[in-house]
């Protein structure tokens, strides 16, 4: 080829490069497959991710922090607590929506700080924190409001509660507990280390948000084992719910819990909210026995947006998620 014809070549190998450019940018961004975004309303939102195809819907969105959601047993309604006309603690409420974020319904509406809801196994009730007294213990209510009643008072805060089966787990002392769904019958289940005593972190050291697996025989919690940063550095461990076989699962001392099991029982989502100080508030899923411990957060998520207690749908395909748009 003579030097001629490979310049006139080279100008023809430009122009079908530049024109096939100029053809895919003149493509609607809707066109490009790998082009995801998230939609955004207000400052807090309910949000589902397809753990397949990485997309992400908005099922609600508040101004006002959502705080804890929980999907019943038929996997069609969330309960969850929400800031309403203010932003102090009495000002949080125990509400309901479908899981396609229609019939938002408030179920209490008091002056008391109300939180942390929990579905009854048939979705008949719902059990719940709230500070009526002297601290938080848990209380009961219908699934549509009524009849709340306290249900048990350990004599100090009662927290981070969760109802499986005719057993409701839940923290108190900086330790896990267990109770029967009446209220009787409070079984301690773990003896953390220096238990109550505090450091420098925002909570003392010990056990919090225990989950029972689905079919009640284990709990996931997070463990509190250095209290020298404000985050604090936390593990995720399981144990029998008789107490026996507490197996520790992470040991990254990220900043890091809100644990739940899949459907199945053979995964566990949970979040990390700081590595090392460095705020992160990413999603992560593991096997239930720690293996496969990896960061599922979509890489198109922008860094402003902060992820909060995730839990599987009903069949464990998708995760439901707390947004929150950090301003």
């Amino acid at each position: 080829m003579t030097g001629k014809k490979k310049i006139v070549s080279a100008t023809i190998t430009l122009l079908v490069c530049i024109s096939i450019i100029l053809l895919l940018n003149s493509l609607p961004r809707s066109q490009t497959p790998l082009d995801k975004t998230v939609s955004h309303e207000e400052r807090w939102g309910i949000y589902v991710l397809d753990l397949a195809t990485e997309q992400v819907e908005l099922i609600f969105s508040s101004s006002k922090k959502i705080s804890c959601p929980r999907l019943n047993s038929a996997g069609d309604r969330f309960v969850f607590s929400q800031k309403i006309n203010g932003d102090t603690d009495e000002h949080e409420e125990i509400c309901t929506i479908n899981v396609d974020g229609s019939n938002f319904t408030r179920l209490t509406n008091n002056t008391f700080w109300d939180l942390y809801p929990a579905w009854s196994p048939d979705d008949s009730q719902i059990a719940f924190l709230s500070w009526r007294d002297t601290n938080l213990d848990i209380y009961k209510m219908d699934a549509n409001g009524s009849n709340a009643s306290m249900l048990y008072d350990s004599g100090s805060h009662d927290a981070d509660i969760h109802w499986m089966a005719d057993t409701i787990v839940f923290t108190a002392y900086s330790k896990i507990w267990a109770i029967k769904d009446d209220g009787t019958d409070p079984v301690q289940i773990t003896d953390p280390p220096n238990a109550g005593q505090w450091g420098n972190a925002n909570l003392p050291f010990g056990d919090y948000d225990p989950r029972l697996s689905p079919d009640g025989s284990k709990v996931v919690f997070e463990r509190l084992w250095d209290a020298s940063s404000p985050h604090g550095n936390y593990d995720i461990y399981v144990i029998n719910l008789d107490g026996t076989g507490e197996t520790r699962l992470t040991n990254s001392g990220y900043s890091q819990g809100f644990a739940a099991w899949s459907h199945t029982g053979d995964k566990i989502v949970y979040l990390v909210a700081a590595i090392d100080g460095e705020g992160k508030y990413d999603i992560y899923m593991m096997n239930s026995d720690g293996t496969d411990n990896r960061n599922i957060t979509p890489s198109y998520f922008p860094s402003n947006l902060l992820c909060h207690t995730a839990i599987f749908s009903l069949d464990d395909s998708k995760i439901f998620f707390v947004g929150e748009w950090w301003e």
